[in-house]
């Protein structure tokens, strides 16, 4: 079986309607930003080292829509991993 095709990319200006123009989209962001964007855990071992990698898994997506957002807006992103 074929390996199924990733998604076209979508339109930077799609992620700034959604998140920054439309005021609902902005609040979902704003409560996605405050659950999701935490700090590396500094104590507790190897524990506290798995729980820094699965925030910054978490923490990736938000950066991932807020680059969309600054590019849409004409803001220079660093975006390696694309």
């Amino acid at each position: 079986m074929p390996k199924p095709r990733p998604p076209a990319p979508l339109d930077p200006a799609v992620y700034a309607r959604v998140f920054e123009v439309h005021p609902e989209g902005a609040q979902v962001l704003e409560e996605l930003t405050l659950r999701f964007m935490r700090p590396a855990k500094r104590t507790g071992g190897i524990d506290a080292v798995l729980e820094t990698y699965h925030r910054d898994g978490a923490r990736s997506v938000i950066e991932f829509i807020v680059n969309r957002i600054n590019q849409a807006n004409g803001v220079p992103t660093h975006d390696d991993d694309e």
